[in-house]
């Protein structure tokens, strides 16, 4: 289908359907309706099946959804039913602390390798074990690796000033941390995570 079609609030329910059906198989629950995943997740029922009939719809009048089949047909939407390589370009606290999770190498996204500006850190290892690199390195280093998203947990000029490297060596998606819009070409997503921002929305909220 037309990728177009698809809205951005759409896509943005999508990880929350997987994590919730993820929770329901561990719960060792094989169906659900509409009506009980919408009372678990605070979305309607019509939106959830508005949802999902984007992409097939996967129910069943009077029996609702697999939630095995539709947990995998999820993943794969998302891209989960594949592996991705990924770089941390910043070894500071959040670099270290993105590196050393390990719920994303359970979704099929491995961290190869971190970067940084500091020698005091050159060789060495994260928590997990990733080798740190002089950030000197990094186009040499694309030069000899597929990587598929690069992840910035950097300040927002040296991230400006790292962008064209990251894409001129084939990195296909960055998951922006820095406090900065960058400018890629068409074939380059990014994703950005403005922190500062995030927690200023909650403080709305509470104040409203």
């Amino acid at each position: 289908m037309d990728n177009k079609a698809i809205s951005k609030a759409v896509i943005n329910r999508l990880p929350r359907y997987y994590r919730y059906l993820g929770q329901l198989l561990d719960q060792g629950i094989e169906r659900i309706s509409s009506g009980e995943l919408s009372r678990r997740m605070n979305v309607t029922a019509s939106q959830i099946r508005q949802d999902l009939n984007l992409f097939g719809g996967f129910g069943q009048q009077g029996y609702g959804y697999n939630v095995a089949h539709l947990y995998e047909e999820i993943g794969k939407i998302l891209g989960l039913d594949r592996s991705y390589s990924l770089i941390v370009i910043g070894a500071g606290k959040l670099g270290q602390a993105i590196s050393s999770y390990f719920g994303f190498e359970k979704r099929g996204f491995k961290i190869e390798a971190m970067f940084d500006r500091d020698p005091d850190k050159y060789g060495g290892v994260s928590y997990r074990g990733t080798r740190i690199h002089p950030l000197s390195d990094l186009q040499e280093y694309l030069h000899d690796h597929v990587i598929d998203i690069a992840v910035l947990a950097i300040p927002a000029d040296p991230a400006r000033t790292i962008t064209p490297i990251l894409v001129d060596g084939g990195v296909r998606g960055i998951w922006n941390f820095a406090h900065t819009d960058l400018e890629v070409p068409d074939n380059v997503v990014v994703q950005s995570v403005h922190l500062s921002e995030s927690l200023m929305q909650l403080s709305y909220k509470i104040n409203h």
